[in-house]
């Protein structure tokens, strides 16, 4: 679509832009407008000025995407500054949906509250925690949410109660093409050292157990009901599986790495492979965790 359509904005607008290094994967072609807004209300007055045929898609840290080689068509919107303020309260802790999980584990550790530890062990956003009902660890988002803060695709700044998403399982029911710009997460007054004994805990068994040093999106799949994707993927065969530069981590088999040269398409493919080899040997047919965006190369 012609540059011509897209609105002025405070914050910073590129055409054409390359999206594989901002992902984890590393992987994937560029946006064909990429949007970082400078606030809440430049981004609600762009959205109010975009023309509904424009496409939107938001990404925040993309730690569990896959973007495909051929790119993203529309405006992909990314929060950096502006969006990633944490404001400690008694009870609770409010913050920006460009915060990092850890960042905000780490806020509520130093204040002395309790029950965000298991967000130390998720490698993303607070908006993304939020959108997939992140959660690790004995915890998730629909265990501390409050309320979130979105923006919608009108330009309209709204907050919903948690009972409003139908959080379920790594899945939310926010409504289409809203924005995640804040949200308020319930703690409780714990013990400075209990909290800093959790989270040291859930970094070493995170170390120990995933492999964080690759090229990876974290866990591929969800489990089923009652089962352990990993374990279904381990029997299937697949642990250490390759397509191309593409590989099932050999470490953790519900992670696929990039070897170093991998395109969108080899992991894909890898996820799907696995998948119809799971099926095949167990009869249950695996759900992508991961998002898979874009177009094919």
């Amino acid at each position: 679509m012609m540059a011509s359509t897209i609105p002025a904005t405070r914050g910073r607008l590129k055409e054409n832009e390359t999206l594989a290094p901002m992902t984890w994967f590393r992987v994937g072609g560029p946006a064909e407008f990429l949007l970082r807004p400078a606030d809440v209300q430049d981004l609600c007055d762009f959205m109010a000025q975009l023309p509904l045929e424009m496409p939107i898609t938001v990404i925040g840290a993309a730690s569990n995407l896959i973007v495909r080689d051929g790119g993203i068509n529309g405006v992909v919107i990314k929060l950096a500054r502006g969006f990633g303020e944490v404001e400690i309260e008694a009870d609770g802790i409010i913050a920006g949906a460009a915060a990092l999980d850890i960042t905000v584990s780490e806020h509520a550790a130093s204040a002395g509250l309790s029950g965000l530890e298991f967000l130390s062990g998720i490698p993303g956003t607070i908006g993304g925690a939020v959108a997939m009902n992140a959660g690790a660890y004995g915890g998730d988002m629909a265990g501390v949410l409050d309320w979130v803060e979105i923006v919608t695709r009108a330009g309209e700044l709204k907050r919903l109660a948690v009972q409003e998403l139908g959080l379920t399982y790594r899945h939310s029911n926010l409504p289409a093409d809203a924005v995640v710009v804040r949200a308020r997460l319930r703690a409780q007054p714990g013990e400075a050292a209990l909290i800093a004994a959790r989270m040291a805990e859930i970094k070493t068994k995170r170390e120990a157990t995933q492999p964080v040093r690759a090229r990876t999106g974290g866990s591929t799949f969800a489990n089923p009901d009652g089962q352990k994707a990993w374990e279904l993927v381990d029997g299937a065969g697949c642990r250490g599986l390759t397509i191309g530069q593409a590989q099932v981590s050999d470490l953790h088999c519900n992670f696929l790495l990039n070897l170093g040269g991998a395109t969108a398409a080899e992991l894909e493919g890898l996820g799907e492979e696995v998948r119809k080899r799971v099926l095949e040997k167990s009869g249950i047919s695996l759900r992508w965790e991961i998002k898979r965006i874009g177009v094919p190369a």
